[in-house]
């Protein structure tokens, strides 16, 4: 006996089929057959009261498959599907309903064949394209190598299509432009979006899709600049989230916190706006209250390692290493692959001057991310060669030459642009152990296996100018000029020549390449590294307003730079005034990069002119310990022996101080500063001998 609830929709079948008899169907209102109507469909005799009764128990046994889980429903849906298109198969709803009925099913070639079929048929048909647009997208996901190239070909061909179809259709717009972009054909992307766009104004989705297209293509201006179009009051949390993350991007960190805190005003426990608040705080320094909402985090998600290595990171630049190293420790349980993690523990090692164990740590993870194959992805190079730099650093500050020269090498191999930094990082090692014939040796290897890269040529044109050869380091310098010296190619010629000339003191010369060079920088980070190269060109020349207006100039585009902070804190140190706030600006590039032999050196120093002698000794040995061939820290550290009343150490000092300026390069040895520190010297040397003669009781 038929089920009841069969019965009656077969009943109310019948009922609806009666008056169907006499009025046309509405996927059918003419008997006129449709373009593209095969001949034997157009003159089949068409029964729309049958069609619609079949196409009824098509729904109907579709709907039961899909509550009863039964595979006959289905069967039967599909069956009943065919014997309504056997009754009308003009209808364009009925072969579509079909096609989407095989997609639903997972049915997909059935799906495709069906829908293609119809196509033919009606090239026209929304649906049609709709579904096979659908399978495409969904089928991209599943592919790889070229199959996955074919399919995003065949998604934008049916979008394309729609577009064409349905051209007031934002959906359509956006998901085109979305396909555009996977196809890395940027300018169509936008020109989609912009259509979308001029549909519908106000659409969320329209205005994050361009912000995902700018910054795929790293423009954050431009990425910035859309999401801002959107009125504050009228932006959702999702918009000021992506604000937060462009901000970063632009390295402005006091935007980012105030988008961020937008964004946890309308969304106030979306746990990722809070990370990228905590990390907005970090990056502007602002460590305690960064601290806070991390801690915040691991408390309410413990298992979250990524921000329990944040925690290490404050704590790090806090000081409080013990600390940093025993929350990696904590963390490690919950991260045992992280390369983050264990780079974090080796640059703590580094900090507390355990090289031993950072070149540990260091060596574990390189071993541990090695292919035998010699072959890396991107991103495997980007973090190998991340590590070969940190450990050739440590082997530097442990005066160890020949490692650190293996490590660089091993970066050398990793090839492009790791390549280039590899030979960087012999020619800083030789340099920093004053072997000037094997750094501009290397530096002409570099050259010479890299002739085209203009960055290359202008380090081998510094290092000739360096070591004497300064007319033919010029003439390499200015060979990379284009004609007329003004193309954007030219503004690191310009930069890198008045960097030369700095070192050689032609102030004239100098400036009017910074001129030039000035002329071409059109990025904000691009216009701060010309105002710290004025800086320190007016520095040098003791021009010291004209210096601290250009690195405030500077500072006003990265408040973050620690180089510049290190130069302002260390020059108003040196000179004696405002020494707080030179305290403050050092201790900021401290916290920054701790590592920094140059940075632990400043604030030595303006410790010792606070009259903080036992912090001064601290910082200036820890610099010491890291590159104990620099004639400057020695002296510092004489000075403040002799301060202490260890006047035999400052005669050490100060001994080691002229041995290493004697091995320096003339540009890093200037003569005043020799002839101030042989005068100490000689003056110490006078004062212990008649100390250790009033000792041994001669008069």
């Amino acid at each position: 006996m038929m089920n009841l609830f069969l019965r009656a929709s077969y009943l109310r079948l019948i009922s609806a089929a009666a008056v169907l008899a006499v009025v046309p169907f509405g996927y059918a209102q003419t008997s006129a057959a449709p373009a593209g109507t095969p001949p034997q469909a157009a003159t089949q005799a068409v029964d729309r009261a049958a069609a619609y009764y079949h196409y009824g128990l098509a729904h109907m046994y579709e709907d039961m498959a899909v509550s009863a889980g039964r595979p006959d429903y289905v069967t039967q849906a599909i069956e009943e599907y065919k014997l309504a298109m056997d009754a009308d198969p003009t209808s364009t709803t009925l072969k579509d309903g079909l096609s989407e009925l095989y997609f639903k099913l997972g049915r997909i070639r059935e799906a495709v064949t069906s829908a293609q079929e119809q196509v033919k048929r009606d090239p026209n048909d929304v649906s049609a394209h709709e579904l096979l647009g659908k399978v495409y997208l969904r089928s991209l996901g599943d592919m790889q190598g070229q199959q996955s190239g074919q399919m995003l070909k065949l998604a934008i061909a049916e979008y394309e299509k729609l577009a064409e179809l349905k051209p007031n259709d934002v959906e359509a717009r956006l998901l085109l432009g979305q396909l555009y972009g996977l196809n890395h054909d940027s300018a169509k992307a936008e020109e989609e979006f912009k259509a979308a766009q001029r549909l519908d104004g106000g659409s969320e989705e329209v205005v994050l899709n361009m912000y995902r297209l700018y910054t795929e293509q790293e423009d954050y201006q431009r990425a910035a600049a859309v999401l801002n179009s959107v009125p504050e009051e009228d932006r959702s949390a999702r918009i000021d989230f992506a604000l937060g993350a462009t901000y970063d991007q632009l390295k402005k960190p006091k935007d980012a916190i105030a988008a961020y805190r937008r964004a946890l005003e309308d969304d106030p426990d979306n746990i990722d706006t809070e990370r990228g608040l905590a990390t907005a705080l970090l990056r502007d320094g602002q460590l305690d209250e960064s601290l806070k909402i991390f801690s915040q985090i691991v408390a309410a998600e413990p298992q979250d390692a990524q921000s329990q290595i944040k925690i290490a990171d404050i704590q790090r630049q806090q000081g409080h290493y013990d600390q940093a190293l025993a929350t990696l420790e904590k963390a490690k349980p919950l991260a045992q692959d992280s390369v983050e993690l264990n780079y974090n523990e080796a640059l703590t090692y580094d900090t507390l001057g355990r090289y031993d164990d950072a070149v540990r740590t260091l060596k574990t993870l390189l071993d541990g991310t090695s292919h035998t194959d010699g072959k890396y992805t991107d991103q495997e190079k980007q973090n190998r060669a991340i590590f070969l730099d940190r450990l050739g650093i440590i082997y530097k500050e442990q005066s160890k030459t020949a490692e650190a020269i293996d490590t660089y090498k091993q970066m050398v191999a990793l090839g492009g642009d790791f390549a280039k930094n590899g030979y960087q990082g012999q020619v800083d090692t030789y340099r920093d152990a004053h072997q000037w014939a094997e750094a501009t040796a290397v530096s002409a290897e570099a050259a010479k296996a890299m002739p085209k890269d203009q960055s290359v040529q202008l380090a081998y044109a510094a290092q000739l100018a360096d070591t004497g050869k300064v007319e033919e380091g010029l003439a390499l310098a200015k060979s990379q000029l284009s004609a007329g010296g003004k193309d954007a190619d030219d503004r690191e010629v310009h930069l890198a020549l008045a960097n030369i000339y700095t070192r050689l003191k032609r102030w004239q010369d100098a400036s009017q390449e910074l001129n030039a060079g000035e002329t071409l920088s059109v990025k904000p980070e691009e216009k701060l590294y010309v105002y710290f190269l004025r800086g320190i060109l007016a520095d040098r020349q003791k021009q010291y307003d004209a210096a601290e207006a250009q690195f405030k100039k500077a500072l006003a585009i990265d408040p973050q730079n620690a180089t510049i902070l290190n130069y302002l804190g260390y020059m108003l140190a040196d000179r004696g005034v405002r020494l707080n706030e030179a305290l403050e600006m050092i201790r900021k590039a401290v916290e920054l990069d701790p590592q920094n032999y140059a940075y632990l050196d400043s604030l030595g120093w303006v410790y010792f002119k606070l009259g903080q002698n036992a912090l001064a000794e601290e910082n200036i040995r820890k610099a010491t310990e890291r590159n104990a061939g620099d004639p400057t820290l020695h002296d510092h550290l004489g000075e403040i022996y002799e301060k202490t009343g260890k006047l035999k150490l400052a005669v050490e000092q100060w001994d080691r101080s002229i041995r290493e300026y004697s091995r320096s390069l003339p540009a890093d040895a200037d003569p005043e500063d020799v002839a101030k520190v042989q005068h100490k010297l000689d003056t110490a040397r006078v004062k212990l001998s008649k100390l250790n003669t009033s000792a041994n009781g001669v008069k």
